[in-house]
């Protein structure tokens, strides 16, 4: 068997190249600041305190360089740990904080089972890890006691529904090729799947692709030798066995069974998202916060009018453009497609957002009263947050400082 620490030292993944660094800046989710804020601190974090973080299993180093490089242009204090088990990847991770001139990184060869050594942290980052753990269990509770008072974990684990035809063929490879080095394993398993016939479930499964991008992603996805993945209702359960518990998803819409079907009279809020997983049927991974199983609410609700917000993925100005022409606005996640609707009225509010201006100024800025905003305000808040395309951090207005282009 190829262990996952020959896999990563073999073929580090993601694949990327250090030079890229001058030409742009890979950002995703868990582990934007604004994002952050919105799903742990309730959009109010003070920003003045450093930022203690733990990048676990950090690989080649994405969720590293976004967190550093966006708390650094924002100017914010941070001291940010990275652990993985893979030198190969580590090296990569190293080079790309270089060239970006990072200096608030510490770096680490070992596992995130000895995370509480290195703490405790305020936030820590775990993306595409935990289901690579031979007891993934073990890996959610050392990070739980690693974790401070007050903070949250961003994370994600693969997803089953998503990934079908995957497991199969992982587990017909793991078998075929028994005792082979990893660069005989991927040859091998690329001719194979060439010929897989039309019908086979991962030939028709049109929500993967990294086995088109690079050596790393084709045996990342399927010649892994120890992978496992999530129903929501294994890892809620998973989250309560090991004391923490989910602050929420970060596109909640995704998992909200209203928008598929009646929700039945009674049905829980988890047994929705259980059954909402199921008939969006292209949940490939699940990326979420989670906090400690006694936190109070976490998440920034509008109703606090000093909050500011933030749109992200989406230029203010078309969008606000957009709404104004009554216009629908076109989404797409994954392979999902769909469309928001936002009223006329909320043109000028969107306009006046700048990452600066609280709830409260831009009611003014757009000449709208406190009963008008709070109208409006919930139609936007409503149409956009849950997608994951609006968060609430008071970070630039505490700085200073402003990040073009995110």
């Amino acid at each position: 068997m190829v262990t996952v620490k020959q896999q990563y030292e073999t073929y580090p993944y993601p694949e990327r190249d250090p030079a890229d660094e001058d030409l742009r800046l890979i950002t995703g989710s868990p582990s934007h600041p604004f994002e952050m804020d919105h799903f742990l601190w309730q959009g109010a974090r003070d920003w003045s305190a450093p930022l203690r973080v733990l990048v676990a299993g950090g690989g080649t180093g994405d969720g590293l360089i976004q967190l550093a490089t966006l708390l650094d242009m924002a100017g914010a204090k941070a001291e940010i740990t990275y652990i993985d088990l893979s030198t190969a990847s580590r090296a990569v991770a190293e080079a790309r904080a270089a060239r970006r001139g990072l200096t608030t990184i510490t770096f680490h060869t070992g596992s995130l089972l000895e995370a509480a050594q290195y703490g405790p942290f305020d936030y820590i980052d775990c993306c595409g890890v935990l289901h690579h753990l031979p007891d993934p269990h073990a890996g959610f509770a050392a990070l739980r006691e690693a974790l401070a008072p007050g903070g949250g974990m961003g994370f994600m684990v693969y997803a089953p529904y998503g990934r079908s035809g995957v497991y199969p063929l992982q587990d017909a490879f793991s078998a075929l090729f028994d005792g082979l080095p990893p660069e005989q394993r991927l040859a091998q398993a690329k001719r194979i799947v060439a010929e897989l016939p039309e019908g086979h479930p991962f030939v028709a499964n049109r929500n993967l692709g990294d086995h088109h991008a690079s050596d790393a992603g084709f045996y990342d996805l399927l010649l892994h030798g120890q992978d496992r993945a999530y129903s929501v209702a294994e890892l809620l359960e998973t989250l309560k066995d090991t004391g923490w518990r989910l602050a929420d998803f970060t596109a909640p819409a995704m998992y909200d069974l209203a928008r598929l079907a009646p929700v039945p009279e009674g049905m829980d809020k988890a047994r929705q998202m259980a059954v909402a997983e199921k008939l969006r049927g292209t949940i490939r991974m699940h990326v979420a916060y989670a906090v400690p199983s006694d936190a109070p609410d976490t998440i920034a609700k509008p109703s606090n009018r000093a909050l500011v917000p933030h749109l992200r993925g989406v230029k203010r100005q078309a969008l606000a453009k957009a709404v104004a022409q009554r216009r629908p606005l076109p989404l797409q996640l994954g392979q999902l497609k769909t469309e928001l609707h936002l009223p006329r009225e909320a043109a000028s509010a969107l306009a006046a957002i700048d990452g600066r201006r609280s709830l409260a100024e831009i009611g003014s800025a757009a000449k709208l009263d406190p009963l008008a905003l709070g109208k409006v305000w919930a139609q936007l808040h409503d149409g956009l947050a849950p997608w994951g395309l609006l968060h609430y951090s008071g970070l630039l207005r505490q700085t200073g400082r402003t990040i073009k282009g995110i």
